[in-house]
């Protein structure tokens, strides 16, 4: 097992992505704990992993609020007593022009996708210290590489994380932490359909132009990017920090 003993945080746990990798970590040894705003999915993750035979706690978390991540670290603690690997993966979406963007929407996206990565590692890497370093990883997206059409403040937001990734990278590295990020391409998620939504038109239409700008001949799945997460957490990548994986079926290859 590629995780044994290995205890997790996977915030954004309760669907898409965030759940394919919880269920992964488990079955790679991991004892997970799984976060999510929204309950009733994180504990169907929940479910899943315990009826293969797997361990994992829930801890409902808004990850742009610091005493919800501060409680979150603490249960984790708690159930554990330690924290070796955090796969910041929480996300939302928003398809808008930038004058079109309210500056609530902004603060909205910046203080989930950007802020909610800062407050988690920094709550989480204090304990990781503790027991001699760790592996962060953090949920970017090709949209923080290249631009998209109505996607200013997502795509502000997942830069903004690829950068922070480096910094991070270069600070901790004499604590022997890693931290890298994973810049999905277009993966069949609850939330790219909402963005597909967002667009408007035929949304079956949409995807297939989508599939078309892929060279690998079809969207992603969430597990695509789960092994890509179970690779940067596992030791496998001892000698790798700072990078920005793209998992993205060729799309900026192009």
């Amino acid at each position: 097992m590629r995780l044994k003993d290995k205890i997790a945080i996977i915030t954004g746990a309760g669907s898409g992505i965030g759940r394919a990798t919880a269920k992964l970590f488990a079955r790679e040894g991991a004892k997970v704990v799984a976060s999510d705003i929204f309950t009733e999915g994180c504990q169907e993750t929940i479910n899943m992993i315990k009826s293969s035979g797997g361990e994992a706690i829930m801890v409902k978390a808004d990850v742009s609020r610091a005493d919800q991540v501060q409680a979150m670290v603490n249960a984790t603690l708690e159930a554990f007593g330690q924290i070796n690997i955090l796969f910041n993966n929480a996300g939302i979406e928003l398809s808008a022009l930038i004058t079109e963007t309210s500056e609530e929407d902004w603060d909205r996206i910046m203080n989930t996708n950007l802020k909610g990565i800062f407050l988690c590692s920094k709550y989480t890497i204090p304990e990781m210290i503790k027991v001699g370093g760790g592996s962060i990883i953090n949920t970017a997206s090709i949209a923080g590489l290249v631009g998209f059409n109505n996607l200013g403040a997502y795509n502000a937001s997942k830069g903004g994380v690829v950068i922070l990734t480096k910094n991070m990278a270069i600070d901790y590295a004499h604590y022997n932490i890693r931290v890298n990020c994973i810049c999905p391409g277009a993966i069949e998620t609850s939330m790219m359909e909402r963005i597909l939504e967002m667009w408007g038109g035929n949304i079956e239409a949409i995807k297939q132009q989508f599939v078309a700008l892929h060279p690998i001949g079809r969207l992603g799945k969430p597990e695509d990017i789960a092994y890509a997460a179970l690779y940067l957490a596992s030791d496998e990548s001892s000698f790798v920090t700072g990078s920005a994986l793209v998992v993205d079926g060729g799309y900026t290859a192009r």
